[in-house]
């Protein structure tokens, strides 16, 4: 029988193929035979043959013994193996775990695309690193694995339960000493033999770290490369090597401090200038500098009427009254404005006012972010209130930096009692807090969720008080600025105290203390026993019923209860309403969001290219290099009365971040409170003051008022003071044809700029003006109610609602009113918002349902105080909502056009009567009116 053709056919070609493949194979093996025969012999591959002159050509213009860009220095053997800032640049045998040719292969080295490295010098490059990164002479050279390689590993995947913390089985892997002294089952290593050390024999068997344990502990097991390093460093008998200290000399150079926002202040003289009668302080003598320098000079100085509503807004956020107005037009005194000045600095709304613009750069936010729950901080309003507090009092900058960096270093909280400085500086730590932070659960609470939070509070530090680009130098050393890759890393060590990777707390309930006034806990421990017994009482009624019904039931010898009493359950289900209504009233005890120094932390390096999986050096605490002279100004404060977990590492940082001479601190607040008093800081970029920022466009005027700031005490308000008084502030904001030829875009202070209200402004002189601005300060954040269409609007209370400040500002919940008007993402700050011109902005200040609410309260109001006339309404609109009279003309024309909307309204709605029609009429005039230019916009 003969099989089916299909399968001859299969049978056929796979015969055919396999003859194929026998005669190639036969003329191939004598040709790979002698291929393996030629290649025996290859000789090895030294640096000498080709990489050395390959150095030379390519990379040694910024990395030579001179210059040493990065710490690095690839002009001879031992200089390659010391490394970079980063450490090991090489791993012998392996081209692809090697730094320097992930940077070369990256195309990031070098930096000009003519000098990166053809594919033929790249595979040369690979083949002598793969083939053992050989020299011809010896050289000294560290072991391949130290110390420094197993530490860091050991803290990433075994210290949390085996570390200062917790010590499971007696354990302690943080250092040598420990690990050889073992735990309960004695050694944990051998040296010389990994394969009988129990950590090993762990390791490997799956036992450490316990599966089950991985996610509570927030761990993950060793990987192969891991365990393969360890087991060489247990066979090289745990050697260690000092560590290796790069000088700051030879990464940054006295050229680098030479900048000019490197340099301390120094206090300029005022120059004399020609226009001297317009100078009333030396603010206007710098500004008219500069203009006369261009031909011109300061516009004329703004009416009072002009005058007054500015300063008002400014300082206040809120509008002044008719009757302020008037009065300060009758003040005859020569100080009126002075005096005007400071009544407005002393109004608590000063300090509602001017925490915004902190809180924007300090990333407040009253959720966590970070991921889409967007969970609620509710103890972060504490900081808000502290905020205002400071400002309000013009607690000196000085302090105001120290108590945020360091509050809880500055005070004993821990055995003394709370008092309002020590609450407030604990309060005051939550500037370290508001960077976005999910790490309040397990599985988002890993080593590099913690490191994502801890660098952005570095930029956050960075951008607002520093005004520096740090973060740019997490994964290398920075682009523009001398700040190399190890200062970045030496700052974030000055803040392990209290934010250590690898000894973490979660951001929730473990991160926040309990030290609170006195007053405040039994306040709150009153008002719970008030609602409980409340409870209590419910309960009672409930079981009264129950036991009633149950009489019933025996008398009339009904099934069920609800058989006995028809009403039993209706009344049950009531009174259960009560109990829930009355428990959503409870809240969480009182805490405070703050970060507070909690022993010894863990050794800090550098991670090469940002990444947690290869450390590179160790480093100390430290401060950028470029800012000092001396090697680290930082020296840890101790003091009798404080105990060991108070660290002093921030404490240090901070009182060198105020010392008077930084070359930044005072800068940077200084163009900061000028930015906001004139649309534009000095610096224009006032979150970067490095190379790749913007020079200052008046550079004396900027250290005078920086060396006049430290002068004055760091006081926040006499700075104020000196700005608003200034001729420079009192200038019309009309622009001649001469200044918009000469100074187009107003940077030489020619004229006032004409600013439009902030989103939280706007919405507050809504409330203002309508009657219905709850003033009541401080507290938790008020709710806000999301529609289904996505509007964001905050909730009223009895009395209205209060300032924007005080409104909850949840990341992804932000009230729509202050979103379409540029209110910023807090991704993770804000220095300098957006100043956007948008249809929706129009859209919804003509059809949002709350500002319409408000219109109509406003009308109300007019009614109330002018009565039926409309000439008399249309004057009391003008001096509530501009702050001036009406003219003639104006008058004249709302008049006629409110008639026009009444006659309107009755047409429409022939039931509408005239009275109805007219306050109608009155409210659409008022609505108008809130969409004008001249409303939304400071003259």
């Amino acid at each position: 029988m003969k099989p089916p053709a299909s399968i001859r056919e299969h049978c056929t070609l796979s015969f055919q193929r396999t003859g194929l493949i026998t005669v190639l194979c036969c003329v191939a093996i004598p040709s790979l035979a002698a291929a393996v025969e030629e290649a025996a012999p290859q000789a090895p591959v030294f640096y000498e043959n080709n990489i050395q002159q390959l150095f030379q050509q390519k990379c040694l213009g910024c990395h030579n013994a001179k210059t040493r860009k990065a710490g690095l220095d690839l002009s001879s053997p031992e200089s390659i193996l010391k490394g970079s800032e980063s450490g090991r640049i090489i791993q012998a045998g392996d081209a692809d775990a090697s730094l320097l040719f992930q940077m070369i292969e990256s195309a990031e080295m070098p930096p000009e695309e003519k000098n990166h490295l053809s594919q033929e010098e790249l595979q040369q490059l690979r083949h002598w690193l793969n083939s053992g990164a050989r020299f011809r002479e010896t050289v000294k050279t560290a072991p391949a694995v130290t110390q420094h390689d197993i530490i860091p590993l050991l803290h990433l995947r075994c210290v949390a339960c085996h570390g200062g913390r917790r010590q499971e089985a007696s354990l302690d892997l943080r250092t040598k000493a420990s690990i050889l002294k073992g735990g309960k089952s004695g050694p944990a290593v051998i040296p010389g033999d990994p394969s009988g050390s129990l950590l090993i024999k762990r390791i490997h068997a799956g036992e450490m770290p316990p599966p089950r344990k991985l996610v509570s502990a927030s761990v993950k097991p060793m990987q192969d490369n891991e365990r393969e390093l360890l087991s060489q460093w247990i066979a090289l008998k745990l050697p260690e090597v000092e560590s290796l200290r790069t000088e700051e000399a030879e990464l940054v150079t006295e050229a680098d401090r030479n900048f000019w926002s490197f340099q301390p202040p120094r206090q300029p003289t005022p120059p004399v200038v020609k226009g001297q009668e317009r100078v009333r302080n030396p603010v206007d003598a710098f500004i008219l500098q500069r203009l006369e320098q261009h031909g011109l000079s300061l516009s004329p100085v703004a009416s009072k009427r002009t005058l007054i509503r500015r300063l008002y807004f400014d300082l206040t956020g809120l509008p002044p009254l008719p009757e302020e107005i008037v009065q300060f037009l009758n003040d005859t005194d020569p100080l009126a404005y002075e005096k005007l000045v400071d009544r407005l600095l002393a109004s608590r709304r000063y300090g509602e006012r001017w925490a915004r613009h902190w809180l924007d750069a300090a990333g407040y936010a009253d959720s966590e972010g970070a991921q889409n729950e967007d969970k609620l901080r509710p103890h972060m309003y504490r900081y808000r209130d502290y905020v205002i507090r400071a400002l309000n009092k013009d607690k000196p900058y000085s302090r105001f930096l120290m108590e945020q960096i360091a509050g809880d270093e500055l005070v004993d909280y821990q055995s003394g009692e709370i008092t309002p400085e020590v609450y407030d500086c604990l309060v005051a730590t939550g500037f370290l807090r508001t960077a976005p932070d999910r790490t309040f659960a397990d599985i988002t609470n890993f080593v590099p969720d913690r490191l994502e939070v801890i660098a952005d509070e570095m930029d956050i530090l960075g951008s607002a008080v520093l005004g520096l680009t740090i973060k740019c130098a997490r994964c290398h050393s920075h682009k523009f600025d001398p700040i190399p890759q190890r200062d970045y890393y030496r700052l974030t060590a000055i803040f392990k105290e209290a934010y250590d990777e690898h000894d973490w707390l979660k951001s929730q309930g473990p991160r926040t203390l309990a030290h609170l006034p006195q007053a405040e806990r039994d306040k709150y421990h009153q008002r719970e026993r008030k609602l409980a017994a409340e409870v209590q009482q419910i309960k009672q009624e409930i079981a009264t019923l129950t036991e009633q019904a149950r009489k019933l039931q025996i008398e009339k010898q009904a099934k069920s209860l609800e058989e006995a009493d028809p009403q039993y359950q209706q009344k049950c289900d009531q009174l259960q309403q009560q109990i829930k209504a009355i428990q959503a009233r409870k809240q969480p005890a009182p805490r405070i969001r703050a970060l507070w120094s909690r022993g010894t932390p863990s050794p800090s390096y550098i991670l090469k290219r940002g990444n947690y999986l290869t450390p590179g050096r160790p480093v100390e605490p430290g401060v950028p290099a470029v800012l000092v002279r001396n090697q680290n100004p930082l020296e840890v404060i101790a003091r009798s009365s404080q105990k060991e977990s108070q660290g002093g590492r921030r404490l240090a940082f901070a009182r060198w971040l105020t010392q008077p001479d930084h070359p930044l601190t005072a800068r940077v607040m200084v163009n900061r409170i000028w930015m906001h008093h004139f649309g534009r800081g000095i610096v224009k970029t006032p979150e970067n003051f490095g190379r790749a920022g913007e020079r200052p466009s008046h550079p004396e005027l900027l250290d005078w008022l920086a060396t006049e700031f430290v002068r004055q005490g760091w006081s926040l308000k006499s700075l104020h003071r000196l700005l608003v008084t200034s001729e420079t502030y009192r200038q019309t904001s009309t622009v001649s044809d001469e200044a918009l030829r000469k100074d187009t875009d107003g940077s030489l202070l020619s004229r006032m700029p004409l600013r439009r209200m902030e989103g939280e402004v706007l919405r507050d002189t809504l409330l203002y003006l309508s009657g219905q601005l709850d003033e009541t300060p401080y507290g938790p954040a008020d709710p806000v109610d999301v529609r289904r269409d996505g509007l964001v609007t905050s909730l009223a209370s009895e009395q209205g609602w209060r300032r924007s400040i005080y409104v909850l500002q949840r990341r992804t919940q932000i009230p729509t009113l202050l979103e379409n008007f540029d209110y910023p993402q807090m991704g993770p700050n804000c220095i300098r918002r957006g100043d956007s011109l948008v249809a929706t902005q129009a859209l919804h200040m003509l059809n949002d349902r709350l500002v319409h609410r408000l219109a109509t309260e406003f009308a109300d109001r007019i009614h109330n105080q002018a009565g039926n006339s409309p000439a008399d309404q249309l004057k009391q609109i003008y001096r509530l909502a501009l702050g001036r009279e009406a003219s003639p003309e104006e008058i004249s024309l709302g008049v006629e056009t409110m008639h026009a909307l009444k006659q309107e309204w009755m047409k429409t709605n022939p039931a509408t009567g005239a009275d109805a029609a007219a306050r109608k009429s009155l409210t659409n005039y008022c609505h108008a009116i809130f969409n004008l230019a001249e409303f939304q916009y400071i003259d």
